[in-house]
């Protein structure tokens, strides 16, 4: 009885610490929340303005030949984003934040992908990077260019960019980073953005998995086993990697396994006796 008081008591105490971190989490939200939106207007006339007044301060950057980063786009911006050749936009804004319907949109022939995330302190989700890098490299193989954007287009959007830069064009969270930055100098990635890219690159390698290549054998210790050598005191054996050979070339291949024989035994066996056991191969 005294071990079952413990355990509730335990789980209770687990609880009510599950309780305070979501408590915690929440008020967190509410509170990036009400000021994402006291700021949302006075920090896009800050933007606007820097646009008209500063050449550099670009309202979109192309990333690559398929990819546009940039800053949330006004209901005129639509038409010349379709003359570039865009055919999807992903929106990382709240309703609030969102200036262009997805009737628009569509009217102009664009797809629109929604992914609502909170400003400044908050990241997409694992599944909605997911969705939105299949988003874009399905618009890319059709030849379509997406624009993705967020407020300003420095964290939320460049997250996404980041994630399928380090799929599709195999590069690492940094140097993804650093070749975004080349294009577009002012994205800013809080802390909790930049360990979803990293987390995205690590789930994709856990997901893929790494094999040796199809085209090499490779030899282990275990392989070893039964083999006369006169280096048996010698503390290990060296590993081999031997090309595969095609059986079209029967020559070529007893000449591997005989190469391979002396190489892994190290013995001084007659040429003849070599040869022998190299048919076995």
């Amino acid at each position: 009885m005294k071990i079952e008081d413990y355990v509730d008591d335990e789980i209770d105490s687990c609880d009510d610490n599950s309780g305070k971190q979501i408590v915690a989490v929440d008020a967190k939200r509410v509170l990036v929340g009400a000021g994402a939106r006291i700021l949302f207007y006075p920090t896009l006339l800050y933007n606007v303005f820097r646009n008209k007044i500063q050449s550099e301060f670009r309202w979109w950057d192309e990333i690559d030949q398929f990819l546009l980063l940039g800053a949330v786009p006004f209901p005129k911006d639509v038409p010349r984003l379709r003359q570039l050749g865009v055919g999807g936009v992903i929106t990382l804004n709240e309703p609030y934040e969102t200036l262009v319907p997805t009737s628009l949109y569509h009217a102009h022939g664009i797809d629109h992908l929604v992914i609502p995330t909170r400003d400044y302190l908050f990241a997409p989700s694992f599944v909605d990077i997911k969705r939105a890098v299949n988003f874009i490299h399905r618009n890319a193989s059709c030849g379509k260019t997406t624009y993705v954007h967020c407020k300003a287009g420095r964290g939320r959007s460049t997250t996404i960019v980041l994630c399928y830069l380090v799929e599709h064009k195999h590069m690492t969270p940094a140097a993804a980073l650093e070749y975004v930055r080349s294009r577009r100098p002012r994205v800013l990635l809080a802390p909790v953005q930049w360990r979803a890219v990293q987390e995205y690159k690590q789930h994709r390698l856990a997901s893929t998995g790494q094999s040796p290549s199809a085209d090499a054998v490779l030899i282990t210790k275990a392989d070893l086993e039964g083999y006369h050598s006169s280096c048996d005191t010698v503390a290990g054996k060296e590993l081999a990697i031997i090309n595969r050979v095609t059986r079209s070339r029967p020559m070529i291949a007893k000449l591997s396994c005989l190469f391979a024989s002396l190489k892994v035994s190290g013995s001084y066996t007659p040429v003849t006796r070599q040869l022998t056991e190299a048919r076995a191969c």
